[in-house]
C-alpha cells in the first residue's frame, strides 16, 4: 500500500492532501495496508486546502432550446437584475441565454448539439460560411466566458438542462479532482431534500471535454427530471432555480472565508452508452426500455435483470457481469445518438475541507 501526498502552497502555508493507492496484500501485511488505507482518507478529510477566490459566475440556459427550465431560470434572473441590479446576488453573476435562435424555435438545436461544440478541436477551427450556427455560437460563447483553459476563463460556469428521464437533479462535470465543483455539489447534496441529488464524472480531459461548462475554470452542468422537451413544469423548474441559488450561496460563503469541511461524496463514473436493440438491415428499433426498468435512473443492474422488451413480447436481459447504474433511461433526446442508456459506476470520493486562499 503506498500513500502519496501533493502540496498545496498559499502564502506560505503547506496544505498536504494525501491520495491513496491499495495493492493486494496478503495475512498481516492486508490488515495493515488496510488501517493505512483509511489512515490516508481521514488525512484527506483532515486537510485544509487554500484555494483563489471565485470572482465571476456564470448561469446558462437554452444550450438545448427546448429544455425550457434553464431558460426561465436565466430569464427570471434577468428580470431580478433589472429589478433590483447588483444588489440581486451577493457574488457577480453574468445570465446567458446560450442559443438564442434554438430557444425562439423551441428545438433541441438548429444545425449542431451545442452541447457537444466546446472540445478544443471544435473551438480552434476557422469559422467559414458554411460553419453550423451552433460552432459559430460555441466560439462566440468561448470568447465571451472564456477563452477555455486559459487564466482569462470565467471561475464558473452553471449549465442548465432538462431531461426527460427520472434523473431527479444530477450534477455531471469532468473531474474527480476539481474540490470547488465538489465540494458545491456536496453542499447541494445536503441542501437539496425534495429529489436526490447525484454526482455523475465524466472524466475527461478538458481537452476532450465538450460542453459549455468545460470552457470555466471550474464547472458543472446541472441536469433536472423527469420533464418532456418543450413544456416547462413548475416543480422542476422551482429545484434547479433552488439549486441555482444554493451554488451561488456557496460561492458567497466560500469567497468571504468560510471553512467548508471535508468529507466523502458519491458519486457515479460513466462507464459506456447502450443502444436499444434494432434490425441489422433497417436500422430501426425492435424493442423499447423493459417497464421494469423505465423511470430507475441509478438503481443497480445485475446479470439477469430486464433491460429491454420486444415488440413481439419477448426480455432482453441484462448480461454484464459487473453491476452497474443505468442513467439517461429512454432520454427522449438520446434517440438520434442511439443511446437507450448510459451506465456508471458508483464510487466514493474523498474531498479534502477548503477555504478562500487570503491575499
Amino acid at each position: 500500500m503506498s500513500c502519496h501526498t501533493s502540496p498545496y502552497v498559499s502564502k506560505g502555508l503547506l496544505c498536504l492532501v494525501q491520495f491513496h493507492s491499495v495493492r493486494l496484500l496478503g495475512g498481516k501485511q492486508l490488515e495493515e495496508g488496510v488501517k493505512q488505507h483509511y489512515f490516508c482518507i481521514e488525512k484527506i478529510k483532515m486537510a485544509l486546502v487554500f484555494l483563489p477566490a471565485l470572482a465571476r459566475m456564470a448561469v446558462c440556459g437554452g444550450t438545448h432550446g427546448n429544455e425550457l427550465s434553464g431558460v426561465y431560470v436565466v430569464q427570471e434572473m434577468e428580470r431580478q437584475w433589472k429589478e433590483k441590479g447588483e444588489c440581486a446576488w451577493p457574488i457577480p453573476v453574468t445570465t446567458v441565454l446560450s442559443n438564442p435562435r434554438a430557444v425562439k424555435e423551441c428545438r433541441r438545436y438548429i444545425e449542431k448539439d451545442m452541447n457537444r461544440c466546446f472540445n478544443r478541436a471544435t473551438l480552434s477551427s476557422p469559422i467559414t460560411d458554411s460553419s453550423p450556427y451552433e460552432v459559430l455560437r460555441a466560439h462566440e460563447l468561448n470568447n465571451l466566458l472564456g477563452p477555455k483553459g486559459s487564466t482569462d476563463a470565467i471561475d464558473l460556469i452553471c449549465d442548465l438542462h432538462n431531461t426527460t428521464a427520472n434523473m431527479g437533479l444530477t450534477l455531471i462535470h469532468y473531474t474527480t479532482s476539481d474540490w470547488v465543483t465538489l465540494h458545491i455539489c456536496k453542499y447541494l447534496q445536503t441542501k437539496l431534500t425534495k429529489v436526490p441529488v447525484r454526482v455523475l464524472v465524466l472524466d475527461v480531459p478538458i481537452s476532450d471535454a465538450y460542453s459549455l461548462e468545460s470552457v470555466s475554470k471550474h464547472g458543472f452542468s446541472i441536469e433536472v427530471g423527469p420533464q418532456p422537451h418543450g413544456v416547462v413544469r413548475a416543480d422542476i423548474y422551482t429545484i434547479m432555480k433552488e439549486a441555482v441559488d444554493l451554488t451561488i450561496d456557496w460561492i458567497h460563503k466560500f469567497s468571504s472565508g468560510m471553512v467548508f469541511e471535508g468529507g466523502d461524496v458519491e458519486a457515479f463514473r460513466f462507464i459506456k452508452s447502450v443502444d436499444y436493440p434494432r434490425d441489422p438491415e433497417t436500422r430501426t428499433l425492435t424493442a423499447a426500455i423493459h417497464p421494469q426498468l423505465q423511470d430507475r435512473d441509478f438503481c443497480l443492474l445485475k446479470r439477469g435483470d430486464p433491460l429491454f422488451l420486444s415488440f413481439s413480447g419477448e426480455t432482453v436481459k441484462y448480461e454484464e457481469e459487473e453491476p452497474l447504474h443505468p442513467f439517461f433511461i429512454n432520454e427522449a433526446a438520446y434517440y438520434e445518438k442511439e443511446i437507450a442508456f448510459h451506465l456508471g459506476k458508483k464510487m466514493m470520493l474523498t474531498i479534502p475541507s477548503v477555504q478562500v486562499q487570503k491575499d
